[in-house]
This record gives structure tokens, sequence and C-alpha cells, in this order.
């Protein structure tokens, strides 16, 4: 380990090399990447590339083939499914990552506060993320967002508050665990206030296990935008969100159609993607730690 300014920064040895490397992606991660980059840059790019305008109809029919519509056909409502989907990347992902971002700040604050400041604090904290888990998520979303509408800064608080108490339990637990380090204890003999404690002293020594956090968040984030939306409760008509989209063509499954399975496809490709990333991560840190750990 290396310690830079009390923080206590991890490094894993090649034993090749006999140097100090950060672990690299295995092949798992790798594919995760490519998957997260390929929905990435559609979400940047699809809605240039759309052939029609997400709320244009192109034909009277439902779930048909007409001339102008691209190779997908068209929807329900006969508006061209291609540029539903292009145009759903960007408001989907982005309304995702904002969540999370979002989420996650908020519970690594709370959980690095609870472990800091004492007792009541840590009680308070502590209690009301339980009250709040004790619920059912998907539950206590409908309710709140059935009592204050479905606007999208209800959507997106709602969402991050109940992700981030489950960020506060994992960022609390890592806090404690530093708290009793000497660095710890050093930078509060020279004085230092609770938001340096916070952001330089235990942030860099949780960094690793709160990325991998961050990455469960963002999937369980997206799947529960997309749940909200298939319900009626997240993103509302004409936006071209891919929760909303399964639930708009689920009759089309008796007509052959796939406009409910290509929105649940590019779901499930952006959430296995961001889990093979992790998954990957983890393999790659757990196989170059094993030397250190050999006698």
């Amino acid at each position: 380990m290396s310690v830079d300014g009390g923080a206590v920064s991890p490094e894993w040895p090649d034993p090749e090399l006999g140097s100090s490397r950060r672990p690299a992606l295995s092949w798992v991660g790798w594919i995760g990447v490519g998957a997260i980059s390929a929905c990435a840059l559609i979400a940047i790019v699809g809605p240039w590339l759309a052939p029609h305008d997400p709320i244009q109809t192109l034909s009277n029919e439902s779930f048909a083939f007409p001339p102008e519509a691209a190779f997908l056909g068209t929807d329900y409502l006969g508006r061209d499914l291609l540029s539903r989907l292009l145009h759903g990347a960007r408001l989907t992902l982005l309304l995702s990552l904002a969540t999370a971002i979002i989420a996650f700040v908020l519970g690594v604050a709370a959980g690095f506060a609870a472990a800091i400041a004492g007792r009541w604090l840590d009680l308070l904290l502590s209690r009301i993320v339980d009250g709040l888990l004790a619920v059912p998520s998907i539950i206590l979303a409908l309710m709140v967002i059935g009592s204050l509408g479905t606007s999208v800064p209800v959507l997106i608080g709602t969402v991050a508050v109940i992700e981030g108490g489950r960020i506060f339990r994992v960022a609390r637990a890592l806090a404690r665990d530093l708290d009793v380090m000497d660095f710890m204890e050093a930078a509060r003999a020279r004085g230092e206030g609770m938001l340096w404690l916070m952001l330089r002293e235990m942030l860099p020594n949780a960094i690793g296990p709160l990325v991998t956090e961050f990455g469960l968040r963002l999937t369980y984030t997206l799947l529960f935008i997309s749940a909200l939306s298939f319900l009626g409760f997240g993103m509302q008509p004409p936006s071209a969100d891919w929760g909303a989209m399964v639930k708009e063509n689920i009759e089309g499954l008796l007509y052959g159609s796939p406009a409910a399975l290509l929105p649940a496809a590019c779901i499930a490709v952006a959430t296995i993607g961001v889990n093979l990333l992790i998954d990957g991560y983890l393999d790659r840190a757990t196989i170059d730690r094993v030397p250190d750990m050999l006698p």
C-alpha cells in the first residue's frame, strides 16, 4: 500500500514485472465495455440517425411495414419503431445515469456523515433508511409518484432516495471500518473538519468498493425506472422511453411484431453490459491480489 496525504491507496503487484499496477479488465469486462460503449454511442448520435420524428405517425395501421418506415416497421400508433428506439436510448440512459449519480452522492454523503458525526446522527439516519427499505421499493415509488405526480423531477428524486438508502448502508459500513484507522486519528489530531475527513481521507480509500456499488445501482436504477414506465408511473407518452415502449407495444406480440421485444432487449443489453464490466473488474482485481496472499 502507498500513503498519499494520509490516504491509503491499494496497489496490486505484477508478479512478472515486479512493479505495481492497478487491475485491468478481464475478457468478461471488455465484453461489458463493448456493450456499454455501443449503448452510449447510440444515445449520443442516435437522434441524428433516426429517419423520422419519434412522434410522427407514418401509417394508420398498427405494427405495419409501410414503405416510408424503417426495416423495423411501426409501433401500435403507426410511428417508426427504429426512430423511437434511437431517441429512447438517450432519454432512458441519461435519466438512469443522472438518477444513479444523485443516489450515489446522497448515499455516500449520508453514510460517511453517519459514521463520523456521532451516535445521534448515525441512529437518526440509520432508522430513516431502515424505514425506507422496510417498504417494498416499487410500492413506495408508486405511492410517492402517485401523490406528487409523474413529472421527471419527482421520478428522479423518488428513485434516487430509494436507491440512495442502499448505497448508504455500504458507505456507512466502509466508513466505520476506516474510521478506526491511524490516518483518520492523525487527521483528527491535525484538527481537520468533517468535510476534509469525508473527501480527503475516507473517499480515496473506499473508492474501489463504491465504484462497484455505483455500477450495481446504475443497473438497478435503469431497471427500476423502466419498470415504473411500464406501469405508467414513469415517463409519459409521447416520450420515447424504452420501458414505456414495452408496455405500449405489448399487444404486438399477438401479431408477430418485435415492437415490444426490441426495447426490452435494449434494456437487457445495457444492464448486462454494466454487470459484465463490474464482474470483469472484480475478477481481475482478485487475480492480481492472489500473489500478495501467498506465503
